[in-house]
């Protein structure tokens, strides 16, 4: 993938945020443009990607059972063991645990595409981690909070399908039938890619004003090394397995970036606000966060 430079990534999810704040009224009317966004960067993905990238992605099904292990295991552990010792209230303890919990998010996929990574192999990670987390979320939940919920199966995997394989595979198809022309384009997708990714980080901090005056120190401690453990681990495993860098961050990216949007709407429905309020600043947070690891690795490629 085209090269971009490397403040451009931060300098921009950084402004978008600071635009999420100084201009929320007018973004909160823009939350239907979140998934428009989200399969416009799919369908950018799709025209760098060809049916070889999935067949080599399927020989990776030992990584990716290591990463679902991690997914499901280490993730919501480590939820539990940060909000232990910082000794967050119950319902933030519930939030961490939601957001460790779940699958990984479409945002993974984005971050993979900017980072250099394996786009088909995330994926595949995401659809079947996904698939997984319809059995295991609800078990996981009972787990720690002694406390049961129902997933909304269908729901997911029709907006995986929307947001995810449909606009991905319009952009296989494109690409191969007016190969030439896609070449042509193909540098400047990277930076409509990143101007996307700001305007959907303005909307989600715009979304979340009211909730972050709520924040404490220790609960955005305990997102920011929750995320960071989730990169370390995922990142750690793959490079031990003697995977190369390109796999080895395509996992830490994929375990590290979770479906925060379910997170919040299942703590919303299940137990309280006060219990999306994780999941909320997880959703900013990993955005950014994944944006600087995709920014780093950008200019170590080139």
């Amino acid at each position: 993938m085209q090269s971009v430079n490397f403040f451009l990534f931060p300098l921009l999810a950084i402004s978008g945020a600071l635009l999420g704040l100084v201009a929320a009224d007018w973004l909160v009317s823009l939350k239907s443009w979140i998934v428009p966004l989200l399969m416009l960067i799919m369908f950018f993905m799709g025209l760098t990607l060809s049916w070889r990238d999935f067949k080599q992605a399927w020989l990776l099904r030992k990584l990716v059972f290591w990463a679902v292990v991690l997914q499901f295991v280490w993730m919501p552990l480590l939820a539990f063991v940060l909000a232990f010792t910082f000794q967050l209230p119950q319902e933030w303890l519930i939030g961490m645990i939601l957001v460790g919990a779940t699958a990984g998010g479409t945002a993974s996929n984005v971050m993979t595409y900017l980072a250099g990574g394996s786009v088909a192999l995330s994926v595949s990670m995401t659809l079947f981690s996904t698939l997984l987390a319809v059995l295991l979320m609800p078990w996981i939940t009972w787990l720690y909070l002694q406390n049961s919920i129902d997933i909304p199966a269908l729901g997911m995997l029709l907006s995986l399908l929307k947001i995810v394989l449909v606009p991905i595979v319009l952009g296989m198809l494109l690409r191969h039938f007016a190969s030439q022309s896609v070449t042509l384009f193909s540098p400047v997708l990277p930076y409509f890619a990143i101007l996307a990714i700001a305007l959907i980080i303005a909307i989600v901090v715009a979304l979340n004003q009211t909730n972050l005056s709520a924040l404490s120190l220790l609960l955005v401690l305990a997102v920011i090394l929750h995320n960071l453990g989730g990169l370390a681990a995922g990142y750690a495993l793959s490079r031990w397995l003697g995977y190369d860098s390109v796999v080895a961050r395509t996992v830490a990216i994929e375990v590290a970036m979770q479906n925060s949007g379910l997170s919040v709407a299942l703590a919303l429905k299940y137990f309280s606000a006060a219990s999306a309020l994780p999941g909320a600043l997880f959703s900013l947070w990993h955005n950014l966060s994944g944006i600087l690891f995709a920014a780093y690795w950008q200019r170590k490629d080139k």
